[in-house]
C-alpha cells in the first residue's frame, strides 16, 4: 500500500519515528525524516540506509515549517512524532515550561498540519500525535493532558476541513523509548514494571508497537477523525 509513496516524519530520527521511518522504508516508500538534532538525523540515516532525505526543523519555528514544506515538495503521508514532554505537580509547576510544552507539541503539529495540507495529495493523509493522559488522568501531567486533548480535538475537525485528505491522530500510551532516558534507570526501570503490572497485555509499549499503528493509519484509506489508541488498554483501568 505504501510502495513508492512519499512520507515525511517529523521527529523521524529516534524513537517512534524512526521505528516507523523502518517500517514504511520496508513497504518501498520513499521516507523524509525532520528534527532540530543534525548528529540524531545523521546516525538515523545510518541506521535505516535506503531512500532516505533528512532536514534540520525546529518545529516551533512556523517560518521554518513553512519554508520546509516548501523545500520538500509534494507528499503522500505528514506524521509528526516529534515532541517534548515533561510532568510534575500542577501547583508547582513551572508556567514557562509549560508553555514551551504546548509550543511544541501542540503548536508544533498545529504549524506542521497548516503548512504541510497544501504539500500532500487529495489521496494523502496527517498522523498527528496525542496521548494517553488525555483520556486517562494521571497525577502529574495536567499539562500534557490538556494539550493531548487538544490534539486530537484538532485532528478530528482537520479531517472535516481538509477532506478528503486523511486526518488521524494516534495515543500512545507508556511506551519505553528515549523520551524517558533522563529517568534514573532504577527509578524508570520501576515506572514501567508498575504500569505493566496494571495493564490487561503485562508489559509497556514499545516503539514498535505504535510505528504499526503509524503504518495501518497510512495504509487504509477509509479511516479518517480516528483516534487510535495504542496503549495495552490503558484507558480501561
Amino acid at each position: 500500500m505504501l510502495k513508492n509513496k512519499r512520507v515525511v516524519i517529523i521527529g523521524g530520527s529516534s524513537g517512534i519515528g524512526l521505528a516507523a521511518a523502518e517500517l514504511i522504508l520496508d513497504q518501498k516508500a520513499e521516507v523524509v525524516i525532520a528534527s532540530r538534532s543534525s548528529e540524531k538525523l545523521e546516525k538515523a540515516k545510518i541506521e535505516l540506509g535506503g531512500n532516505v532525505k533528512s532536514y534540520i526543523l525546529d518545529i516551533t519555528d512556523e517560518e521554518q515549517v513553512k519554508n520546509f514544506f516548501t523545500a520538500v515538495g509534494t507528499i503522500d503521508h505528514l506524521v509528526i512524532t516529534a515532541a517534548e514532554t515533561s510532568g510534575g505537580s500542577f501547583l508547582l509547576s513551572d508556567t514557562a515550561m509549560d508553555q514551551k510544552m504546548f509550543e511544541n507539541k501542540f503548536w508544533g503539529q498545529y504549524y506542521a498540519a497548516k503548512y504541510g495540507a497544501a504539500a500532500i495529495v487529495p489521496s494523502g493523509s496527517i498522523t498527528l500525535f496525542s496521548g494517553v493522559v488525555a483520556y486517562k488522568a494521571m497525577v502529574g501531567s495536567a499539562t500534557l493532558s490538556a494539550i493531548n486533548a487538544a490534539v486530537s480535538a484538532l485532528g478530528r475537525t482537520l479531517a472535516l476541513e481538509l477532506a478528503p485528505i486523511r486526518v488521524n491522530v494516534i495515543s500512545p500510551g507508556i511506551i519505553d523509548t528515549p523520551s524517558r532516558s533522563k529517568m534514573p534507570e532504577e527509578k524508570r526501570n520501576s515506572f514501567y514494571m508498575d504500569i505493566a503490572g496494571k495493564l490487561p497485555v503485562k508489559r509497556v509499549g514499545k516503539a514498535d508497537d505504535v510505528a504499526k499503528g503509524i503504518v495501518y493509519l497510512l495504509s487504509n484509506d477509509f479511516v479518517s477523525g480516528t483516534v487510535l489508541h495504542v496503549d495495552g488498554g490503558h484507558t480501561l483501568i
